[in-house]
């Protein structure tokens, strides 16, 4: 019979793989939002540039380009709109699941005497909104994207017309190409900005939920494990955490010395780490009951990869995950997981995956 702790573990990697997907649909739906605003975008730079004189300087160029720091203003106002709505569903989310997973894991009994309580709204918002990633809050990295991609675009319009290029190849320039899918432009260096900052905003406000949740339930939780997706894209940063305990809410090293520092989900850009809360056992909670104490054992579970917890998945979520052809490639052992990634992580495409084989 699993014990809660190896239940508990099972529910947060699956947990995680849901969360993976929540974050990828996110990333589409806010890049949405900045792509649908290209074609004005284009028109009016194609305006700006055209009504240009000889006067090159700072503040007529900004005055001929008004047009579109308007438009790139009012874009970033609809994207962190968007975004916030998605980060407080994502906390509604959060301190529902994370409830409901300490309620499916601990016997009856011991919720009758220790009832699971509920993170708030209030305090994990503010929690996610307060707290620093890499030196800045979040929405001050967003900020920062704004005011930077303005920049670009007046930069290239002066330089553009300085070396006496047409209209048409300054906005190229700045735009992209068709025939490359506009990763050319000068713009996509901010789309892969706007990525890294919205993965690591639902990152960063999951696990500001379950620092709450799991600090509202210090009665039955003992301490936290740092947990990393064990794969071939894992920084090492979370591999040498990976595991590793930390005290409830104050996050200082049990019988090591590595530091927590902003903790997982945190501690660098696109972070997929979470941690696991590692239940007490039923003699320290006062329990003596046998069906009690021997699912509350107090047990750390063992170290499980997630390769090791995608084997051990139907089918359906195999191929949900991988794709149908995928997984009934690690179905017949003819892949393992790292199969799947080449030496830089990326996930290989079928074709790239036959000619390897």
């Amino acid at each position: 019979m699993k014990t809660a702790n190896e239940k508990l573990l099972d529910k947060l990697i699956g947990h995680e793989v849901d969360l993976s997907y929540l974050s990828n649909a996110q990333v589409v739906a806010i890049i949405k939002i900045l792509n649908s605003k290209d074609a004005d975008l284009r028109a009016a730079l194609i305006e700006a540039i055209d009504s240009l004189g000889t006067n090159l300087s700072a503040p007529s160029v900004d005055v001929a380009l008004s047009a579109v720091l308007r438009l790139n203003q009012s874009t970033f106002v609809e994207i962190r709109q968007a975004l916030d709505q998605a980060t407080d569903g994502l906390i509604g989310y959060e301190i529902a699941f994370q409830q409901g997973a300490l309620q499916a894991v601990i016997p009856a009994v011991v919720q009758e005497a220790l009832p699971i309580a509920a993170a708030q709204f209030s305090q994990v918002k503010a929690l996610a909104q307060a707290r620093p990633f890499q030196g800045r809050l979040l929405r001050e990295w967003m900020a920062g994207i704004e005011v930077n991609r303005a920049a670009a675009v007046r930069d290239a319009v002066r330089a553009g017309v300085v070396e006496g290029r047409t209209t048409a190849e300054i906005v190229r320039n700045i735009m992209g190409t068709r025939a490359e899918r506009y990763a050319d432009g000068i713009l996509q260096k901010s789309r892969r900005e706007i990525e890294a900052v919205v993965r690591s905003a639902i990152s960063s406000t999951a696990e500001a939920a379950s620092d709450k949740a799991f600090e509202a339930n210090s009665d039955i939780i003992s301490h936290v494990e740092w947990m990393s997706t064990l794969d071939t894209r894992t920084s090492t940063t979370c591999r040498i955490r990976d595991r590793l305990p930390y005290t409830l809410g104050t996050y200082l090293p049990i019988g090591h010395k590595i530091p927590w520092l902003a903790g997982p989900g945190r501690i660098h850009w696109c972070c997929r780490s979470t941690k696991l809360p590692i239940l007490k056992s039923a003699s320290k909670l006062g329990f003596s009951d046998g069906a009690t104490r021997a699912s509350m054992d107090g047990q750390v579970p063992q170290s499980t990869t997630y390769a090791q917890w995608l084997g051990r998945q139907s089918a359906a979520r195999q191929d949900e995950i991988l794709g149908p052809e995928r997984g009934k490639l690690l179905r017949q052992d003819k892949l393992k997981l790292d199969d799947f990634y080449n030496d830089k992580g990326k996930f290989l495409t079928l074709e790239e995956l036959r000619e390897r084989m």
